[in-house]
């Protein structure tokens, strides 16, 4: 399941950000990159959404819980065997929740970074820690995401960072940026 992070009171907030921004943005598209199984999804309100995910299993409960919405599509997909994303695939807004800090690969994680930030026409939103802090927890690497944003993808600006007021729930915070020009 997607954890702790993705039921209760922290998806909640989760949800109410991004529903917010997305109405006050007038955001038509929507890409999650790593949509898991679709929990937090279920609380969404996107014109158009497309998820993709790692897992197999995922992107199949979440086509079978979501058939019935017209609104929302998945791919399964392997970021490692995928090239030129960003020139086939591309929204107003591109979401990353709760991912960054799972991806224990350099090249994973820098290929997750490549394929937000060149799939997003205007917005990228991710949801994840922002420091380099040992975490005695398997599979949890922290990482200074926003100055490898700053420096990979300089056409992009953060705007926007808001803390999680669940910290029991989760360490990650949603940190948003804005495609010079937009």
């Amino acid at each position: 399941t997607s954890g702790a992070g993705s039921c209760g009171r922290a998806a909640q907030f989760k949800a109410d950000f991004l529903n917010e921004f997305v109405r006050e943005q007038d955001v038509r598209s929507v890409i999650e990159i790593g949509c898991g199984d679709g929990q937090q999804l279920a609380l969404a309100k996107y014109p158009s959404y497309i998820g993709l995910d790692v897992s197999r299993t995922a992107v199949e409960s979440c086509i079978r819980r979501f058939s019935h919405d017209p609104t929302k599509s998945f791919l399964w997909f392997d970021a490692l065997q995928t090239v030129n994303l960003g020139d086939f695939l591309c929204a107003d807004l591109t979401i990353s929740l709760d991912v960054i800090y799972h991806l224990m690969e350099d090249d994973v994680y820098e290929n997750h970074l490549a394929n937000l930030f060149t799939t997003s026409r205007r917005f990228v939103i991710v949801y994840a820690s922002n420091c380099e802090d040992a975490v005695p927890v398997r599979h949890v690497r922290h990482r200074r995401f926003v100055d490898d944003v700053r420096t990979a993808f300089p056409r992009f600006t953060l705007i926007q960072s808001a803390e999680n007021p669940y910290r029991e729930k989760t360490f990650a915070d949603f940190h948003v940026f804005r495609r010079a020009g937009t």
